[in-house]
């Protein structure tokens, strides 16, 4: 929620939740759910909050939000030199907040300060990744992570909880030269990382873990075959029954461009992400935009999409899953 300008951090910027209980066609108003106030004497535009990631435990229905937080370093962005450091302390590295929503989103703890629990002391910055996480077959939370390591290498990671967000761990960097990112889970129980890559690379990176981020592979589709202007983009397994069988498809969301943040677009994946057929990929906006696409199951059969496209500062749409695959038929 940017309060004063359009600008990302530092600035006057909290965290808000919009809810909606009929599939996305009424919206409750806005809640915030992540605001620092004028915390340690200094102004809002000292304190902002942004990038939230979010994930729901399936088991038990409980809600977490992680964001990060700067305080002072006024005119910096925590990816820039100066705006975060090695470090834990407060103003001198941006900081890892969560909160957490037992009753489907209406009320949040207050935010509690996850930066040395999670952050190695030499990183510059741990934050979360603007996306959805998931819950694992076994019950094990993801959520997902980015930062810069010591030697300011941007990189991607796994942010993992395997006793429903009484603890967390942090996996180790897919590599680097990658940040925001999504993952989803493989039929045989692999992770699938979809990431943002730095420029001037325009394809998409894509990694594979077998043991919850300790150790990474390159995919084969890594950096030459999902195309993007450098831009956050949203990845989900969509579980269906078609004809008595069970079935599920890959959904990918992003600016389908190499030029800048136009043509925003949905395309699918029948084999895990090994291909993604040009004649699946469904054109939503051909102008442009600033992307940034985030995509849930919203029933059995619709997904739902939020992105930020030309027609509108957010948009949000809705598909049935008929028609994203009604060309195979």
């Amino acid at each position: 929620m940017r309060r004063r300008k359009r600008r990302d951090l530092q600035e006057h910027i909290d965290i808000g939740l919009n809810r909606s209980t009929d599939g996305g066609q009424t919206w409750e108003p806005v809640r915030v759910i992540m605001d620092m106030g004028e915390y340690g004497g200094l102004p809002q535009e000292q304190n902002g909050c942004s990038d939230p990631g979010i994930v729901v435990d399936q088991k038990t229905g409980e809600i977490f939000c992680a964001g990060v937080w700067m305080w002072g370093n006024p005119g910096k962005h925590q990816w820039d030199k100066g705006g975060s450091s090695p470090g834990f302390e407060i103003g001198k590295t941006a900081q890892f907040l969560m909160v957490r929503s037992r009753d489907d989103g209406r009320t949040w703890t207050k935010p509690q300060n996850m930066t040395r629990a999670l952050k190695k002391r030499e990183w510059i910055l741990l934050a979360p990744a603007p996306q959805q996480g998931l819950t694992l077959r076994d019950g094990t939370l993801v959520m997902l992570g980015e930062g810069r390591d010591e030697n300011d290498r941007m990189f991607s990671t796994l942010i993992v909880s395997r006793d429903h967000g009484a603890s967390w761990t942090v996996g180790s960097a897919a590599a680097h030269g990658n940040g925001e990112c999504q993952a989803v889970q493989l039929d045989n129980g692999s992770l699938l990382l979809n990431a943002r890559t730095a420029r001037p690379t325009r394809f998409r990176s894509v990694w594979l873990t077998d043991d919850l981020g300790k150790t990474w592979r390159p995919h084969q589709t890594h950096r030459k075959t999902m195309i993007e202007p450098n831009c956050n983009g949203s990845l989900c397994r969509f579980d269906y029954t078609e004809n008595g069988k069970r079935k599920h498809v890959l959904l990918f969301a992003n600016p389908h461009s190499q030029s800048g943040r136009d043509h925003h677009s949905i395309q699918v994946s029948f084999d895990e992400g090994q291909t993604w057929p040009e004649k699946y990929r469904l054109l939503l906006d051909a102008g442009r935009g600033n992307g940034y696409p985030s995509m849930t199951r919203v029933d059995a059969t619709h997904v739902g999409l939020v992105y930020e496209g030309s027609q509108s500062h957010l948009v949000f749409e809705k598909f049935s899953l008929d028609e994203l695959l009604r060309r195979r038929r």
